[in-house]
């Protein structure tokens, strides 16, 4: 009787600390299903049905040990990804790296934000080009004058409306027993359309900006505990590693789910109706009709715009991380702009950058699918840097990666490397 309600009592306090345990892991899944991972998933859906559910299955364990890596890269060594980088490897690797997440983070923002943009008009009925500037000028000011913690309290909430594809799923009454067949059978098309798709998938849940964001917002959690040196972060216990491998693979789960729902969704409505080649937000909304009739075009929105301001500071300020390091200047999203104007400097032209690239008029949906393939394309070299690093006892010391962990990050870099290559053959 008593041991019974220990356990009892036991019980909550699990859950409050499971609860209490996750932070930057459960953000960085959020951030994960940004824009352009929403306007892919729905791409890719529309494009070919159920036959890529499968490739939700085969990137988990992929994504889930790059970002477990870049965790523990910033818990043990107490610092990002890019301070790493310049005390351990010569200058010409610093900088190659810090040019691939500049190219892939500038074209990934100007996509969310023409994604965002687009979506707005299509339920207000006022021109894009008028909301471009605004979300830029919003995200950059909340982010100066605010901080990110702060914003991500409120906004995480609007991401709750991707879910509203799990419902809609259901009511478009799929055909299940072809869901689960492709969901556990790989179905491969030798096409350039079928492997472009595989490549975004991979690039927009693998993506470079998440490998600095992950490691600078742990060493964040550190500084937050008052651990304000490198040499006072530097080591983790057991129960931080478990802690922060928990944190992770919760945020990719939820991440994993809203991706194979939007996939299985579209794939359930626009695919059967004959929309094959998603070009308007409008198109890509529809999805969500079983379950809101005309109120699609609403939840889509909140749920676009939600994410997008989300994962936008994600990427600004993996950006801002990632030089601010390399060039060892002082500066993080907790700092005020008046000690960190560099870094703040840095974000917003980050966010800049990505709004001038909307002037080219390019396709907002198909902008953010090129975005993801972007992605794709240049993770591979970072993905062996942050394998390598992790692996490396002047690094990690006895923290060095697990075999199982070292072997899927080589594997990660392989396929997606391979996948590129496949792409630009065929």
């Amino acid at each position: 009787m008593e041991h019974t309600e220990q356990q009892k009592a036991r019980a909550p306090s699990h859950i409050r600390r499971f609860f209490a345990e996750l932070g930057p892991g459960l953000i960085t899944g959020a951030a994960d299903d940004d824009p352009s991972g929403i306007s892919t998933y729905s791409v890719t859906g529309a494009a070919f049905g159920y036959a890529q559910l499968w490739t939700v299955f085969f990137a988990f364990p992929l994504m889930a040990a790059v970002q477990i890596m870049c965790a523990r890269l910033g818990l043990v060594s107490g610092q990002g990804l890019a301070g790493v980088l310049r005390r351990r490897y010569p200058k010409w690797v610093l900088l190659g790296a810090c040019a691939l997440l500049a190219i892939a983070n500038t074209v990934n923002i100007g996509a969310d934000l023409g994604g965002m943009a687009e979506a707005m008009e299509m339920i207000t009925g006022l021109p894009s080009l008028m909301w471009l500037p605004l979300f830029a000028g919003l995200i950059v000011v909340l982010l100066v004058w605010s901080s990110y913690r702060q914003m991500a309290r409120v906004l995480k909430w609007l991401t709750l409306v991707l879910f509203a594809y799990v419902a809609a799923a259901f009511m478009a009454h799929p055909r299940w027993s072809e869901v689960l067949r492709f969901s556990f059978i790989p179905h491969i098309e030798w096409t350039a359309s079928y492997i472009a798709t595989f490549v975004a998938i991979l690039g927009t849940t693998i993506s470079p900006y998440l490998f600095f964001w992950q490691a600078a917002q742990e060493v964040e959690e550190e500084r937050a505990k008052g651990r304000r040196t490198v040499h006072a972060r530097r080591g983790a216990t057991d129960e931080e590693l478990r802690a922060a491998r928990t944190d992770v693979l919760t945020g990719l789960v939820l991440a994993g789910m809203v991706m194979y729902f939007i996939i299985l969704t579209t794939g359930a409505t626009l695919y059967e109706t004959g929309q094959r080649d998603i070009e308007t937000a409008r198109q890509a909304a529809e999805a969500l009709k079983p379950l809101a009739g005309n109120a699609a075009y609403l939840l889509f929105t909140v749920g676009l715009v939600g994410t997008g301001m989300l994962g936008i500071p994600a990427l600004a300020g993996s950006a801002a991380y990632a030089v601010t390091e390399a060039m060892h200047w002082r500066g993080s999203l907790d700092d005020r702009p008046r000690v960190a104007k560099k870094f703040y400097g840095v974000l917003a032209a980050a966010v800049v950058l990505g709004l001038v690239l909307n002037f080219l008029e390019v396709n907002a949906v198909k902008m953010l699918f090129y975005a993801a393939v972007v992605n794709g394309v240049l993770a591979p070299p970072l993905i062996v840097l942050v394998t390598m690093l992790t692996s490396d006892k002047k690094v990690m010391g006895s923290r060095v990666n697990s075999p199982v962990l070292k072997w899927l990050g080589w594997a990660t870099a392989v396929v997606m490397a391979a996948a590129t290559i496949a792409m630009i053959v065929v």
